[in-house]
């Protein structure tokens, strides 16, 4: 898996910051821009989102481009709707020359799994290219291809829906490919928005667990672990 930020919003915080101050002052924006130079920005972003005024994060964006994925967690990626995307196309670009499927490490540590997984990969990867071979357009021929087939992505967000996406898809109980994702995007996006992200992570990295009885009861452990991400 390859998650690289590819263009983000120029100054984010300070971007956000001037949205914010925007809504609570009488002056001018050329003003506000000379005014807050000489203002304490990450204490100033500190307070208004502790009061919750997250609409201003919408003003920051970030572009991942993300390879080495399954389409097992495409599918669920989309889901977010708040985002845009742009992904390979199984119908013009061909897999009959080249296959590659991603293989859950619960698979791959089992030998007879492994064994299993890899022989339905180079049946459907023969499959595919004979049916290509017999002139069935790629578009038609992608129908046998397995959710493991690997795929890349490009997508952007603002930063509200990036904490949203962080609080979801950071959990534990996420499923293990597009949880090991984000957070390599969190890594990411804190190197270059700091305070926006301080405090993104799963729902129990800054309040209690909000899986309920299904929490997986490590909170502890999982808060430690956003503690020290870098």
């Amino acid at each position: 898996m390859n998650v690289t930020i590819i263009e983000h919003t120029p100054n984010p915080e300070q971007t956000v910051a001037l949205a914010a101050r925007l809504c609570y002052s009488p002056i001018s924006i050329d003003d506000l821009r000379e005014k807050l130079e000489s203002t304490d920005i990450e204490q100033f972003l500190d307070k208004i989102m502790s009061l919750g005024h997250h609409s201003v994060l919408e003003h920051a964006s970030f572009t991942f481009g993300i390879e080495g994925i399954s389409r097992v967690t495409t599918h669920q990626l989309v889901r977010h709707r708040i985002a845009s995307f742009s992904q390979q196309s199984q119908r013009y670009v061909s897999h009959k020359e080249h296959f590659t499927s991603i293989m859950p490490n619960s698979i791959a540590m089992d030998p007879d799994a492994r064994e299993i997984f890899a022989f339905m990969s180079e049946t459907v990867h023969k499959a595919y290219a004979q049916l290509v071979e017999l002139g069935i357009p790629a578009e038609d021929a992608r129908y046998i291809l397995p959710n493991a087939t690997e795929t890349k992505i490009i997508m952007t967000m603002n930063a509200r829906e990036l904490r949203h996406f962080f609080a979801l898809r950071c959990c534990q109980r996420a499923q293990w490919e597009i949880r090991e994702m984000s957070v390599e995007m969190l890594r990411q996006v804190k190197k270059i928005a700091p305070v926006i992200f301080r405090d993104a992570g799963p729902g129990c990295a800054s309040g209690p667990c909000p899986e309920g009885v299904f929490c997986c009861g490590q909170t502890a452990e999982v808060r430690e672990f956003f503690k020290k991400l870098d």
